[in-house]
């Protein structure tokens, strides 16, 4: 069952104060900021200018190209006044993000830090130094935590998640997951063997990213325990595999919403007429750090090496069978899942947990094709699998699938007099219980990623990276940029969306300031440049605390959050540098792609094999 993440400080007392008075000095920073901003003002958006038209004519000032867009203020809610354009801070729309990511990892307060990333914000947006602290903490509930909870698409992803830990209690209490258990370590005899069916199966739900971090952890997560595998590998698995494999896949939930983003941003280059979709074909290959860090997950897994903080939480659990770190906040959770242990007569039947599981898979594919063929029918467009995913409702179908799921679950356990009606009902209770405080960690993500959105952080970063560039240099500053964003933002659906319609253009003027965007040996620019769009919004969320995926991850597989960040953070690094410098640079200079990417996994392997350290099996097989 999931856990709540606020943990212990263990930081010393210089430390505390050196943060306190880094935070002062940055708060001390918006009364000087402030003074200067006045009448909040929309973002200047001068800075980024293409130096000729799409046309490839030169360019005069009204015609400079690409524009970044205006940052909308954040909608609040009733009794709060909203924003009458987004605030010109400058340099101080990046701080409520760092500051929060900085507390985080040094406090491992997840909350209070999040909270303060919040607070800080809300300080800066009202431009009052001296009264705007005040103000400021009473708007982080009505303009931002609110307004966060109260989104459908929010709400919908709660819903389905307390669904899916209800779930998941169900078939612990009647003993599914013990037959589950069972099965899986006859093959699974080893920790080798039992990191490489969760990499498997994280690849095989492939549809969804929030249903393949859900549904993995909380399947895998007992097999795993069993065969002592650390809480912060489980959760490297299961973060690893979903985003990755939703964001490369041909027919998955991100389709529509990437191609719609391609699409929207290609009709407004003139002259170049190709299909969104196969555009979004033609980047795949150029994906580097998503083909990376599922090869870097299955290398690992087959290796059975690994390096930094991971392999100090491996050999913990292997050694010593402590499974997560002592004092951390897996440690709560572990007492509430003790409260799930099945009766000692309840039988181990396989479809106790098999059934209730498929139904939740089959119940979000059913719904998407119920969703997407209302949805293509709607819009008059072509009957295709293609449409018909990329348009479906997936929150819809998460709830469809996870209220379907609950009730076969509880007509399993009650129907075979494993439970009674309130056994199962204190099962399925307890299993959304324990992922209480998880969900204030996603709805606090959301808020802060609100404040951002007040302060125009993505265009701001926008603007510092963008001018006048080679057409080579590109794809990787636009990966760099995607990243930043990402990460501050922690959001990778939210980078996609803000800087598609901005980066498209982007490369397509720069091409035609050379002449060559009429050349198709150019078109690898276009591709590469949607790649770096979507392979950074993904590596930024992986390396941020404050991602809903990474936070949703550390939830199903029950592991510390900060903990997950911590022992994360340097695989997706390693994966990251390489895709970047040997793969997305290269191949901007016309170096093919298919050269490229066998050697980045050529230089990933020798890494692990030559740094990663192996870990040793204890004898569990009989403990299995």
């Amino acid at each position: 069952m999931l856990t709540p993440f606020a943990g212990t400080c263990r930081e010393g007392r210089g430390a505390r104060r050196s943060v306190v008075m880094l935070a002062l000095g940055l708060l001390l920073a918006v009364g000087g900021q402030a003074q200067d901003v006045g009448v909040p003002a929309a973002v200047d958006s001068s800075a980024v200018e293409a130096p000729v038209t799409l046309d490839g004519e030169p360019a005069t000032n009204s015609e400079a190209v690409p524009v970044p867009v205006e940052a909308a203020p954040v909608e609040s809610a009733e009794a709060a006044e909203p924003e009458e354009a987004t605030p010109d801070v400058g340099w101080l729309a990046i701080v409520p993000a760092l500051l929060a990511i900085a507390a985080a990892l040094l406090f491992r307060q997840v909350i209070v830090a999040l909270f303060l990333g919040v607070w800080v914000g809300a300080w800066i947006v009202s431009g009052d130094v001296l009264t705007g602290w005040f103000t400021g903490l009473f708007s982080t509930i009505v303009a931002y935590i609110l307004p966060a909870l109260a989104d459908s698409d929010h709400a919908a992803i709660l819903i389905f998640s307390m669904m899916i830990g209800g779930t998941v209690g169900l078939i612990q209490k009647n003993g599914g997951t013990a037959a589950i258990v069972d099965v899986v370590t006859k093959w699974a005899r080893s920790a080798g063997r039992g990191q490489f069916a969760t990499a498997v199966l994280g690849v095989t739900v492939f549809f969804d990213d929030y249903a393949n971090t859900l549904i993995v952890g909380g399947t895998m997560r007992p097999i795993t325990d069993r065969l002592r595998i650390s809480r912060e590998k489980l959760a490297y698995l299961v973060d690893s595999t979903a985003a990755p494999v939703a964001c490369l896949a041909f027919v998955t939930t991100w389709i529509g919403y990437e191609v719609g983003l391609i699409g929207d941003a290609v009709a407004k280059l003139p002259g170049y007429d190709e299909a969104a979709y196969s555009i979004f074909l033609g980047s795949i290959p150029y994906s580097f750090y998503p083909l990376l860090a599922l090869f870097f997950v299955f290398t690992i897994t087959l290796t059975k090496r690994d390096f930094g903080p991971m392999l100090a939480a491996e050999r913990r659990a292997r050694q010593t069978g402590q499974l997560f770190r002592p004092g951390s906040t897996a440690e709560a959770a572990q007492a509430e899942s003790e409260l799930l242990e099945p009766p000692a007569d309840a039988p181990k039947r396989l479809i106790n947990a098999l059934l209730p599981i498929g139904v939740l898979v089959a119940g979000v594919l059913i719904g998407l094709w119920i969703t997407g063929r209302a949805a293509v029918a709607e819009e008059g467009l072509e009957m295709t699998l293609q449409n018909i995913v990329g348009s479906a409702n997936s929150y819809t179908a998460m709830m469809w699938a996870s209220l379907a799921s609950v009730v076969v679950a509880v007509l399993l356990s009650v129907a075979q007099r494993i439970l009674t009606l309130e056994e199962a009902m204190d099962a399925w209770y307890a299993g959304m219980r324990s992922m209480l405080l998880a969900v204030i960690i996603l709805i606090l993500a959301w808020s802060l990623s609100n404040v951002n959105d007040a302060l125009g952080t993505a265009t701001w970063l926008t603007e510092r990276l963008s001018g006048t560039l080679s057409p080579g240099i590109v794809p990787a500053l636009v990966f760099l940029l995607a990243a930043a964003t990402a990460f501050a933002t922690g959001s990778s659906w939210g980078t996609m969306g803000i800087l598609m319609p901005l980066v498209i253009p982007l490369a397509w003027g720069v091409l035609a300031a050379d002449g060559l965007h009429t050349s198709g040996d150019y078109t690898h620019i276009i591709y590469s440049t949607v790649s770096a769009v979507l392979a950074g919004a993904v590596w930024g969320d992986h390396c941020s605390p404050i991602s809903d995926t990474t936070i949703l991850s550390s939830l199903a597989s029950q592991c510390d959050h900060i903990d997950h960040v911590r022992t994360q953070l340097p695989y997706a690094l390693t994966v990251g540098v390489v895709g970047l410098l040997l793969g997305t640079v290269p191949t901007g200079y016309n170096v093919p792609w298919w050269v490229m990417l066998p050697i980045c996994a050529a230089v990933l392997f020798a890494i692990i094999r030559f740094i990663g350290q192996p870990v040793e099996d204890p004898d569990v097989v009989a403990e299995a």
